[in-house]
């Protein structure tokens, strides 16, 4: 079985490759890049795996004028970049020492012993410069039939790394078969590690999550992780109950996968925290949340948000109601944008000053909202002037 992309035959992979091969040594492209070629969908990074100790690939690469950067040689990894393009080279490792954070590892000679420290099956594929796949788990089967299994022992694989419980789910939501179901012995066992979630860096589970919720289609992954406690583990008081339907509302419309308005539908406390948002995601969050909790119309999302955000809250909203899409939410979304408070300080200002005036002003606005942003300029200053 062999492999054919562009990206084999570029300057970057082909200097690296011939580097390594003329003084040698063992190169193979290893992981996504062979993964994602095999199931025709495009590829982001170029990963190699090599023989070559770390030190010994930038001595090769000096003598033959190639750039690399050292972003991360203790652990094995140099980075090519050659005419704009990067290539990731990382020798063969095995794995002495695991805390459930980060491994100890040890330098290896065999791809063996590279492919049994990696996660899943799928991601232990190599190629060699032809594109001619190398398979030492099985990992092409369980591509083809879509399955997510874990390199031998689930328990063992998760406990290397509890992150690796986040990232089965979220390669299931990618490659996965939703009609196929998910691997029980791996679901048993991410339920079994729950605590050991407990150890990883909310930046870890954050970034994991938002890779999660960005898939075309993570509602039976992220139903799993209720199931199995992960998704209470990682936000408190979070549930999957309307993530399917507003993936559905999302189709109709053809609207483009996105993470926040995912995470909106989950729901949850402390989300911030849970996943590190900054400071602007996390008042966005709010932002939203506030406009479906009220279950405000089409017209007064869009004047809250603004277009595209109001109608992340109004997917939101249906989803929770269970009811389609109007047929002028577009309209509606587009007129609130749009719209102005008719309403400024000025002209208030001949009745009105400092905090009072200020007030009035809110109560106007508020009132101009409750009236779906209908009431015209001389109809707001009537309610003010009845009001003093």
């Amino acid at each position: 079985m062999r492999i054919k992309e562009k990206w084999l035959q570029s300057s970057g992979p082909q200097a690296v490759f011939k580097l390594l091969h003329t003084a040698d040594y063992q190169a193979y492209f290893v992981g996504g890049c062979v993964r994602n070629a095999l199931l025709n969908v495009p590829t982001a990074d170029i990963d190699m795996a090599t023989d070559a100790l770390p030190q010994k690939v930038i001595a090769l690469a000096t003598e033959n004028n190639l750039r690399t950067i050292p972003t991360g040689v203790e652990h094995g990894t140099v980075t090519f970049l050659i005419d704009g393009q990067t290539v990731e080279v990382t020798t063969f490792r095995k794995d002495i020492k695991t805390d459930g954070r980060r491994a100890v590892v040890r330098f290896s000679t065999s791809i063996e012993d590279d492919a049994k420290r990696r996660d899943f099956t799928m991601n232990a594929l190599y190629a060699d410069m032809s594109g001619t796949i190398i398979d030492p788990l099985g990992g092409v089967d369980d591509l083809r039939a879509r399955r997510v299994r874990f390199i031998e022992n689930p328990t063992n694989r998760i406990r290397e790394d509890y992150l690796r419980i986040l990232r089965f789910f979220r390669f299931h939501a990618l490659y996965g078969d939703p009609n196929g179901g998910i691997d029980a012995d791996a679901l048993d066992a991410c339920a079994q590690n729950l605590d050991g979630l407990a150890s990883l860096s909310k930046e870890r589970i954050g970034h994991e999550m938002r890779k999660l919720l960005a898939a075309a289609d993570p509602a039976p992954a992220v139903a799993a992780m209720m199931q199995t406690g992960v998704l209470m583990h990682v936000i408190a008081g979070a549930n999957h109950a309307s993530l399917a339907p507003l993936i559905h509302l999302e189709h109709t419309i053809d609207a483009p996968p996105d993470w926040m308005r995912r995470l909106l539908a989950l729901g949850g406390e402390n989300i911030q925290a849970a996943l590190r948002l900054s400071k602007q995601e996390a008042q966005f969050l709010t932002a939203m949340k506030s406009v479906v909790s009220e279950a405000c119309s089409a017209r007064i999302a869009g004047y809250k948000l603004g277009e595209k955000a109001g109608l992340d809250a109004a997917l939101v909203l249906h989803a929770h109601l269970g009811t389609p899409l109007p047929d002028n939410l577009t309209q509606e979304l587009k007129i609130g944008a749009d719209a102005k408070f008719p309403i400024a300080a000025i002209d208030l200002a001949d009745r009105l000053e400092g905090p009072a005036l200020g007030a009035c002003l809110k109560s106007l606005e508020a009132a101009w909202i409750r009236s779906d942003l209908r009431l015209s300029k001389d109809e707001l200053l009537k309610v003010s002037r009845s009001n003093d």
